[in-house]
């Protein structure tokens, strides 16, 4: 007897259409892809990459700043503009003094800016805070405020008769003369201590036209204003950016953290912290570039006063460039910086890395849980 078949078991199964891929993609959809982008692509071609390689030319070129960069009457002269801003003479000792400024001013600012950035992303992260609201919009305001208008509301601020010092006067001190003191604040603290001048090592050596002596001075009295107010105004933009963070730290491990006995600080430094690690490396570079490409503050305030010790090297590119007409030399100095930031990037991901754990932290952690679970 034959089994019958029914009509379910016999009808041919359909055979979908087998996609033509190439590299996971179906076809026609690069294609899709790079027709979309391309608007962008061209854009960004066009006034980004077209003038960053022409400015690498000037810098590599005796240009006068009239005609074409590209014109028959422009010669290729090497690295001469860049041995100009890097040997002895007066343009190494701007160079040097610009750099000495920038690099005290990212050293205070970036770690201030963080810190107090996090700290507030915390505070207003509360739930028994009311009004959370309007905290947020008040600390974040600063940051959307034009920094003309900021530098011009410092400089009132820390005048010699201004709101701050009279406010110091109010406490039975005397304050300084903000934008006119030039002297650094190392300097200035050693000076309180009768240290007037360094060791021969520091004050015989140099470095691009500085002794060492000079580069450890710290930031100048002037400069110091204007870090206080990177900080005052930058805070809020990276306080945003570890609130969405915090948004997104996991809660039972912070709950399986407050079972084990784990304190406030244990549980931010230990569970906390560890989960913002993209984001305090997206602070960080953010802060770095920026901090070395000030340029707005100087411009607007003291441009260089006193003494240069607030000059850096975005405003001495400038100056250079559009000021004296050394275009090669602007150029140079434009792409040092650009390295400057790419070294300092790439140093901050390394710091920043994944670690594994070590097998004595892995031993540590099963004998102290040995340990608890003995005891209970």
């Amino acid at each position: 007897m034959s089994a019958t078949t029914t009509p379910a078991a016999t009808a041919p199964r359909p055979v979908s259409p087998r996609p033509s891929r190439s590299g996971g993609t179906r076809r026609g959809e690069a294609g899709a892809g790079w027709l979309f982008v391309s608007p962008v692509i061209l854009i960004l071609g066009t006034f980004l990459l077209v003038p960053v390689l022409m400015a690498l030319w000037v810098s590599f070129s005796d240009w006068s700043g009239r005609g074409s960069p590209l014109s028959p009457n422009v010669s290729f002269i090497g690295l001469d503009n860049y041995a100009a801003i890097t040997t002895e003479g007066l343009a190494t000792r701007d160079f040097g003094t610009a750099l000495r400024n920038n690099a005290w001013y990212v050293l205070l600012v970036v770690p201030l800016q963080t810190a107090l950035s996090l700290f507030l992303a915390v505070l207003v992260s509360r739930r028994i805070l009311r009004a959370r609201g309007f905290f947020r919009t008040a600390f974040y305001f600063p940051s959307v405020t034009s920094s003309v208008a900021i530098t011009v509301l410092w400089m009132f601020l820390f005048s010699f008769a201004g709101p701050v010092n009279a406010i110091i006067a109010w406490f039975g001190g005397e304050g300084p003369n903000w934008f006119r003191d030039p002297r650094g604040l190392v300097h200035v603290a050693l000076s309180g201590l009768g240290v007037t001048s360094g060791p021969d090592a520091l004050t015989q050596n140099t470095a691009l036209g500085l002794s060492w002596w000079d580069w450890l001075a710290g930031p100048s009295v002037a400069m110091f204003a204007l870090i206080l107010m990177a900080v005052f105004t930058t805070s809020g933009t990276f306080m945003l950016l570890f609130i969405a963070a915090l948004q997104n730290v996991g809660y039972d491990l912070t709950e399986a953290s407050m079972m084990d006995g784990a304190n406030a600080w244990q549980r931010f430094w230990r569970i906390t912290l560890p989960q913002l690690r993209p984001t305090l490396f997206t602070v960080v570079t953010l802060g770095l570039i920026g901090c070395w490409q000030v340029f707005d503050q100087i411009y607007t305030g003291t441009q260089g006063d006193p003494a240069k010790t607030t000059m850096t090297p975005a405003y001495l590119s400038y100056t250079a460039a559009f000021g004296n007409n050394n275009w090669g030399i602007g150029a140079a100095i434009a792409f040092i910086l650009f390295l400057i930031i790419i070294v300092f990037t790439i140093f901050q991901r390394w710091a920043l890395r994944d670690r594994p754990v070590s097998r004595r932290r892995i031993r540590a952690y099963q004998s102290s849980a040995q340990r608890k679970g003995a005891a209970s």
